[in-house]
């Protein structure tokens, strides 16, 4: 006897949850079993553009699906070229960061999105492609460069000094051939700086020797003007009437904020006094021991393991740690993956934590003295809840 098993006929891509945008249907099945809410503004706006191969800059807060905005296009992008018989092979997408710690953080969380996707995949009967990660940063060490050397990943999440290496580098370049887009994260950090020139530059020499000249996708907090912004992502390019040829999508940066200023007893000097540091000490660790996890920024990596350790005089040394550039790699991550997991009361930051590195929940931030900027401030504020 023979037996006839239908299985069940899927369309090569479905336009119902974002009209206009083309998604594969394990990338649709999957963001809607995740995010039972339905996509944020900036992915209900953004996704338009960059599935129509537009050079596109989103400016949303801290939080709103930014990055996943960009990312999910690029997946996206690799499964309806998979389903069309499209080979997938060589480097794709390349992600920069402006922080090492960003970077690897961010290729943990792909790592995720892509095993699930590929898993719905398979329970709706279809081929997922071979996406693979690779993190390339100055921490990144010697063997595990080669490996991507002689197996080039999908994905390459980097830093904007080490696209320059790679950009450079002949057997480097030679991978990046086959790029087709360009995701640049937290591009506020580096605009106000020869960073941002630096990085600019590497984009021109990236797409010089690219196949075909890639999408890029810019991702930053707030900032203004905003069309500045958009200007280092695309360079001199325009569109065929003379305005920038990038798509700019601002969903606004203004949230419900709760702030206090907290001032110690005694009148204020140019340095704190030794009584008045002793104060504010005093007055964090109440605020601490009120909220399940707290961020306190600092303006100096001295001042961060200084406050860590009288914190944890007060609050015990097991629950306070310090993070900053310094730190060697291991203990970076330590922190990072204790912080998640919720076995730290505090940590006390420099500039290292204040970009979108995924550190879960936090309820309160501190910040102690100026942090010179009202950009960088909010950028702070912003990891709050």
């Amino acid at each position: 006897m023979l037996a006839v098993i239908h299985q069940p006929t899927w369309p090569d891509w479905r336009h119902d949850l974002v009209p206009g945008v083309g998604l594969h249907p394990a990338v649709a099945a999957w963001f809607e079993q995740r995010f039972d809410g339905g996509p944020t503004p900036p992915q209900l706006e953004g996704w338009p553009h960059i599935h129509a191969g537009r050079h596109t800059l989103i400016a949303a807060p801290t939080g709103s699906g930014k990055t996943l905005a960009g990312f999910l296009m690029a997946i996206n992008g690799l499964y309806l070229a998979h389903s069309a018989g499209e080979t997938v092979s060589g480097t794709r997408v390349v992600y920069v960061s402006p922080l090492k710690a960003l970077a690897v953080d961010i290729a943990e969380n792909l790592e995720r999105p892509l095993a699930e996707i590929a898993l719905m995949a398979d329970r709706m009967g279809m081929s997922a492609p071979p996406i693979t990660v690779g993190v390339r940063t100055g921490d990144t060490p010697a063997g595990e460069r080669q490996a991507m050397l002689r197996r080039p990943r999908t994905f390459v999440i980097t830093t904007p000094e080490s696209l320059y290496l790679l950009v450079t580098a002949a057997k480097s370049r030679e991978i990046l051939r086959s790029v087709q887009t360009v995701i640049v994260d937290e591009i506020h950090a580096v605009a106000r700086d020869k960073r941002g020139s630096h990085l600019a530059i590497t984009l021109e020499r990236l797409e010089h020797i690219t196949c075909r000249p890639p999408v890029r996708i810019g991702l930053s907090a707030t900032q203004r003007p905003i069309e500045t912004v958009a200007r280092l992502l695309v360079g001199t390019r325009t569109d065929g009437v003379g305005a920038i040829d990038c798509a700019v999508v601002d969903t606004g940066h203004q949230r419900h904020l709760d702030l206090a200023i907290e001032l110690p007893d005694s009148e204020l000097e140019a340095v704190a006094s030794g009584i008045q540091m002793e104060q504010v000490l005093d007055r964090i660790a109440q605020l601490v021991a009120q909220h399940h996890t707290t961020l306190v920024f600092v303006n100096t990596r001295r001042l961060a393991e200084r406050l860590a350790h009288q914190l944890g005089e007060r609050l015990g040394e097991d629950v306070v740690a310090a993070h900053h550039g310094s730190l060697s790699k291991d203990r970076r991550h330590r922190v990072e993956r204790r912080l998640r997991a919720g076995e730290l009361k505090a940590l006390v930051a420099t500039a290292s934590l204040e970009l979108g590195i995924d550190v879960g929940p936090v309820e309160l931030v501190c910040q102690i003295g100026s942090p010179r900027s009202i950009a960088t401030f909010l950028q702070r504020v912003g990891r709050s809840n």
